[in-house]
C-alpha cells in the first residue's frame, strides 16, 4: 500500500506522521504539497496535524479550498483511503467526506495531555487490530475538538456503526469526566458510510514508538497494513 501525507502552510505533524508511516510500513511516504493536484497514485491520503491556515476563519475551513482538496475527495468519492488527524478530522469535517463539526472546547482552553480512547467499532480499516475491552492511550492537542451533529446524523452514526471512538476512563468507561472537550457522546473518532475516510482527534502518531514511552497507537497504523 503506498501513503502519502498532505502537507498545508501551518502543517506541523506532518513529519511526524511520515516517520510513523516509514517505519511502521518500510516504504517510502509521498509528501503532497497544499497547492498541487497529483496525489501521485497513492492508496491511502493522510490529513496530518496542525494548524491549517493558522486555523484562520474556523480551523480547516481555509484548507478545503487548497488545490490538492478536490483531488482528495474524488479520490475518496471513488473508495480510496483517506484519514485525517486532528486538524486533519477538522479538514475533512469542513470539505463534506465527514458529518458534523468540530467546534471550541466547552472549557474555551486548548488541551494538550492524554486521554483514552475505547474502540467502539473494531472491523474498520484503521480499527481491526484493536481491542474493545482495552483503553488505549493517546496524545490530543487541539482547541476546537468538541464534536457536534445534528440529532438526526448522529442517529445514522450508530445505525451504521460509524463511530470509531470515544474518550473514556483508564478502566474503559466511558463518562462525562473522562470527555476532554465536550463531544457528542464522548465521541473521538468516526468514519464516513463508505468506511473509507477516517478522522479522529487524538494524534496516535504520537504515541507509535517505544522511544516516546507509548505505543498504544502503533495498532492503529497496523490495522492499516493489516
Amino acid at each position: 500500500m503506498k501513503f502519502g501525507v498532505v502537507i498545508f502552510p501551518g502543517s506541523n505533524c506532518d513529519k511526524d506522521l511520515i516517520e510513523t508511516l516509514e517505519t511502521i510500513s518500510g516504504t517510502k511516504v509521498e509528501e503532497l504539497w497544499h497547492k498541487e493536484t497529483d496525489i501521485k497514485g497513492v492508496d491511502f491520503v493522510f490529513l496530518p496535524g496542525g494548524f491549517s491556515y493558522g486555523d484562520y476563519l474556523r480551523s480547516g475551513a481555509l484548507a478545503k479550498l487548497s488545490p490538492i482538496m478536490q483531488s482528495v475527495i474524488e479520490h475518496a468519492n471513488k473508495g480510496g483511503y483517506v484519514m485525517g488527524i486532528c486538524n486533519g478530522f477538522q479538514i475533512l469535517c469542513e470539505s463534506g467526506l465527514l458529518p458534523g463539526a468540530l467546534l471550541r472546547n466547552t472549557s474555551i482552553k486548548f488541551k494538550c495531555e492524554n486521554v483514552f480512547l475505547k474502540p467502539l467499532n473494531i472491523t474498520s480499516k484503521i480499527s481491526n487490530q484493536l481491542y474493545q475491552n482495552k483503553a488505549y492511550k493517546i496524545p490530543i492537542a487541539h482547541g476546537e475538538g468538541r464534536y457536534y451533529a445534528d440529532e438526526a446524523t448522529m442517529k445514522e452514526l450508530e445505525a451504521n456503526d460509524q463511530i470509531l471512538f470515544k474518550y473514556c476512563s483508564e478502566d474503559g468507561e466511558i463518562n462525562d469526566i473522562s470527555n476532554p472537550n465536550g463531544s457528542m457522546q464522548n465521541i473521538a473518532g468516526i468514519c464516513n458510510t463508505g468506511k473509507n475516510v477516517f478522522g479522529m482527534m487524538p494524534h496516535p502518531e504520537r504515541c507509535a514508538s517505544k522511544y516516546l514511552l507509548n505505543t498504544d497507537g502503533r495498532s492503529i497504523f497496523e490495522s492499516i497494513l493489516n
